[in-house]
């Protein structure tokens, strides 16, 4: 491309701005300056198709070119003059006007000649040719990266790094979709058609994306969120919310006007149309599914745009609607080699026929070639044709082709092994569009699948790696001794929707897993229906909105294992059939709601003998241990934005008596913990104790030398805490401690060095530490130390005395992303 290229579609974009500005202005030049802005507008598209293409025109076309960019660099100088002329100044003016009128004849001499078809012909014949070149030069350089990446399934390996590897893949595999769309001519013509909608017309404030399940439609609304153009059109004021099928419509509300007002004083019940934006901005709403949902959403507030992504058409709303097209055969054979072979192209050793059969049946679909190739990959010629002729047996694509996908992705389901099949249709209890915490699900399997936590996490990486989830970590999460909170996983509405199908084909009393697709209001008719009989599930999942006690209806569950109970409200009433569950393990309790909730009928725990795990988020628990028994068998607690109010404190609750086998205690995010209680000592079981983002935490125990078997502590980002208890040095088990971000922590214990096992220590963006006690030469078992780099230096000089230390210099991170949680 010539720098003329370039240069001609600024002048041109700078001339069409000045000739608006001129339109709207006083002045002689009025109407010829909007004739000038509308022939630009007509011949702008041009010049962006030359200026992208990536090719060098003919010499006498580039003679043309040159000549058109005087013309248009002259008519800027004019503008430039006659926004600055000064309306009295007659004799200037009429100056500037016959000037004004010779620019357009100039350029309507250019564009009624003959080089504008000239040049349609010639850009459309040159970009074919060119993306047929780059199609075989990319596929070449990518096809040796990928090449030279293997990833161990085995686990073996010191402190797990095939996991870190699982997370970098995916991190990859999050570009490489767009990547292949890219290299045709899929995703570039689809976002030139969304920017003319968007930003090029001025009538339509909402616009739409519409198209199959896994058809990529999220994936364009980000690249189009991407594009500098875009950004710079709404000055970097993008916001994009997933709306899914049970979204709380008023926080929705409260957020888009929050972000687009800079306030967020607006009533839930009043309409988001008052005020006007500093700037414009664009508010994204993907994954709706209901059109008086979208009614609600839509804000009708001057200057803002909105882009709606959703698998149905709301004509009744939106003017305008971009329908993602399935990919063209050469793209889907792309994609569908990468996830089936590591490579763009079908390699020389496969059976082309049999592949190309196989890619037909996936009729383009983004999300089946992907899942597809990937539960085909190392398998057998025998295999591949027996899923060939089981993909045979759906029906040929049509308006149903999406319940079709089910069957068509069956195979990537049974081709699993048991275990990891069964642990797949586990992802189908958490709620749609929710990262789900690695900690809770690791848990779920480990109880209901008898597993040890390396099998767990193999399990993990095998669906991983054939794109049946997704991992997602913040900047600390992966490393060895890093908690499993900082590790999420998340499911493709379709990938879900596989997991609810499978889990549903028994009789509703049969079934292995009664799971409950979305919030509703009340219980499944189908299982009130039912209810005189018992559900041998082992994983029952329910979500509601509000439960009062006459809401429940009493049932028997016999077998079931792990409870989630996932709802939105400020009080909520624990249901009475949990004394029917005498084999309950796992307790999972979620509030998406925006206050903290209240929860009743705690009387039900006497009843669960066997529970040995309990995840509690944004609940109070002042209830729960003023009603609680003792749960001798408890081994885990975890409490995530939790309000505690004190209930804790050794004064009114003696912890350790009633979670007497206590081995794990986590809090995270609980604002309003001040101390812990020096009862939580007395834990003789207990090996991780994490109190983390805690910001008014201020004291530890003064006894925290009884904790004798503690393996690790977290205390994460606590601002108030001051000092650590001497009491820490004796933790002869002790092997990871993490204080980073604890800002106002000023020392280490001065005996630290008793710590003989401590293998890691974490203490990035400690600002106030700047020195290190002597004992800690001492600790020959600390391979690895993670600091600031002006404290780094202070343990670079105990190196000769502890030759095999790591230190890492940490990066600071800014991570806001658990606000979209």
């Amino acid at each position: 491309m010539a720098v003329t290229d370039f240069f001609v579609g600024e002048i041109a974009t700078e001339l069409l701005r000045m000739m608006v500005q001129l339109s709207t202005k006083s002045c002689l030049c009025k109407t010829t300056a909007a004739h000038i802005a509308n022939s630009i507008q007509q011949i702008l598209p041009i010049i962006e198709e030359i200026k992208y293409s990536g090719v060098e025109l003919p010499a006498h076309r580039q003679f043309q070119l040159d000549r058109f960019s005087e013309t248009l660099r002259k008519g800027v100088e004019i503008s430039e003059k006659a926004l600055q002329c000064g309306r009295l100044n007659i004799y200037r003016n009429l100056q500037l006007a016959r000037k004004m009128e010779k620019l357009e004849k100039d350029i309507d001499r250019f564009i009624n000649g003959p080089m504008q078809a000239h040049i349609l012909a010639d850009v459309h014949h040159m970009r074919f040719e060119t993306t047929e070149r780059f199609d075989r030069l990319e596929g070449n350089l990518l096809e040796r990266r990928l090449e030279s990446m293997k990833i161990r399934a085995d686990g073996s390996g010191e402190g797990g790094w095939w996991i870190e590897e699982a997370f970098k893949r995916a991190e990859e595999e999050e570009s490489y979709e767009t990547n292949v769309l890219n290299i045709g001519i899929g995703l570039r013509e689809a976002k030139k058609e969304l920017k003319e909608l968007v930003t090029g017309r001025d009538d339509l404030t909402a616009v739409g994306i519409t198209g199959l399940g896994g058809s990529g439609k999220t994936t364009l609304a980000r690249e189009f969120c991407k594009d500098p153009e875009v950004r710079s059109y709404f000055k970097e004021k993008i916001l994009f919310l997933t709306v899914s099928q049970s979204p709380d419509i008023d926080q929705l509300r409260r957020t888009i006007w929050g972000y687009v007002m800079g306030s967020d004083s607006l009533n839930a019940y009043d309409p988001i149309s008052q005020g006007r934006p500093a700037n414009s901005a664009l508010v994204v709403l993907d994954d709706v599914w209901s059109i008086s949902v979208l009614e609600n959403l839509i804000p009708n507030i001057p200057g803002c745009k909105t882009l709606v992504v959703s698998r149905f058409k709301f004509s009744e709303v939106l003017r305008a609607t971009y329908e993602v097209e399935l990919l063209r055969e050469s793209e889907a054979v792309a994609l569908f080699c990468h996830s089936a072979f590591g490579q763009w192209t079908i390699p020389f050793t496969a059976n082309h026929n049999l592949v190309k059969q196989v890619v037909n049946e996936c009729k383009c679909l983004p999300l089946a070639l992907k899942v597809i190739g990937a539960s085909l990959r190392g398998q057998s010629e025998m295999f591949w044709n027996t899923a060939k002729t089981r993909l045979s047996r759906g029906e040929p694509i049509c308006e149903s082709h999406e319940n079709k996908l089910l069957r068509r992705m069956a195979i990537s389901i049974d081709c699993l092994s048991s275990k990891v099949r069964e642990c797949f249709l586990d992802l189908g209890c958490f709620p749609e569009d929710r990262k789900i915490p690695l900690d809770i699900l690791i848990n779920v399997w480990k109880e209901l699948h008898d597993l040890d936590e390396e099998e767990a996490l193999a399990v993990l990486f095998e669906l991983s790696q054939k794109n049946l989830l997704t991992l997602v970590k913040d900047a600390r999460g992966g490393d060895f001794y890093s908690s499993y909170y900082e590790m999420y996983v998340t499911q493709h509405d379709v990938l879900r929707d596989i997991a609810l199908h499978f889990s549903s084909r028994e009789s509703v009393n049969d079934r292995k897993r009664l799971l409950m697709p979305k919030t509703e209001t009340e219980l499944p008719k189908e299982w009130l229906r039912k209810s005189d009989q018992p559900f041998n599930a082992q994983l029952v999942s329910i979500h509601t909105g509000e439960m009062k006690e006459m809401d429940w209806t009493q049932m028997i569950f016999p077998e079931t294992e792990v409870l989630i109970l996932n709802f939105s409200s400020s009080e909520y009433f624990l249901p009475p059939f949990l004394c029917n569950m005498p084999k309950l393990r796992t307790l999972v309790v979620l509030n998406n709601n925006a206050a903290h909730a209240t929860l009743s009928n705690f009387s039900v725990f006497s009843s669960l003998t066997n529970l040995k795990s309990i995840w509690l988020e944004k609940v109070s628990i002042t209830r729960l241990v003023d009603n609680c028994v003792p749960l001798k068998h408890l081994r885990k607690i975890s409490l995530v934005f939790c309000k505690i109010n004190n209930s804790l404190d050794e004064s009114m609750i003696n912890v350790s008596q009633i979670f007497p086998s206590l081995s794990e205690l986590k809090i995270n995010y609980c604002n309003d913990l001040v101390k812990l209680p020096s009862s939580i000592c007395e834990m003789q079981n207990l090996k991780c104790l994490c109190a983390t983002n805690c910001h008014s935490l201020s004291q530890l125990p003064s006894n925290f030398w009884k904790l004798k078997n503690l393996q690790i502590l977290r205390l994460f980002a606590c601002p108030h805490l001051t000092t650590l208890p001497p009491g820490i040095c004796e933790l002869s088990s002790l092997k990871y401690i993490d204080i980073s971000q604890c800002v106002n922590l000023f020392r280490l214990p001065e005996e630290l060095g008793k710590l003989a096992n401590l293998e890691k220590i974490d203490m990035r963006e400690c600002p106030q530490i700047r020195g290190l006690p002597r004992s800690v030469v001492s600790m020959q078992s600390l391979h690895h130390v993670i600091c600031e780099e002006d404290v780094s230096w202070v343990w670079e000089d105990l190196k000769n005395h502890m030759p095999n230390l790591y230190i890492q210099v940490a990066e600071k991170c800014f991570d806001l992303d658990w606000l979209n949680d």
